[in-house]
């Protein structure tokens, strides 16, 4: 498999996030304020024993599951794979190679995801050490905006490999 190497450094993202959200989540409190509205005051709270989990399957599972789903569905052989001069590029002696780029591009999105969605909760750690609680609402903005400049670099980046028929 091509993307061999790519897929064992996600497993090891997956595995150090988990982790990480494990060793911090082990600070919070035992109802922790798990929603903020605009201006970062909390609104929402859930036992860590609720938080904890779902924020684990979230962050976990949403990026492995996207990884597993898109990456079955690509490696069907009558797959519908909409590309910019899709007949080119999914020809036979191409194909392969296609497929490797798809599947790469895939791993750097889902791990920036993993990565955001870490950010995520270790904002919320912080919220929830704060007195009165609060969400550092710039913070988070700054790593939606990096997250979405990532997402679209990668995007432009994505389409771009695909572009013109070489």
């Amino acid at each position: 498999m091509q993307n061999a190497p790519g897929v064992r450094r996600f497993a090891l993202t997956l595995a150090a996030a988990a982790i990480f959200i494990i060793w911090t989540g082990a600070s919070l409190p035992d109802i922790v304020a798990s929603h903020f509205a605009a201006g970062g005051a909390a609104n929402g709270r859930m036992p860590r024993t609720v938080y904890l989990p779902l924020i684990l399957l979230l962050t976990i599972g949403l990026p492995a599951l996207s990884v597993f789903a898109s990456w079955r569905a690509l490696g069907r052989p009558g797959a519908r794979i909409n590309l910019p001069h899709a007949d080119h590029w999914l020809d036979p002696q191409r194909r392969v190679q296609t497929l490797a780029d798809t599947r790469a591009a895939l791993l750097r999105f889902c791990t920036a995801l993993l990565l955001f969605l870490c950010y995520a909760h270790w904002l919320v750690v912080r919220a929830n050490r704060s007195v009165p609680v609060r969400l550092d609402e710039s913070g988070f903005l700054g790593g939606l905006a990096v997250f979405l400049l990532v997402t679209g670099a990668g995007t432009w980046r994505f389409l771009r490999r695909f572009r013109r028929i070489a």
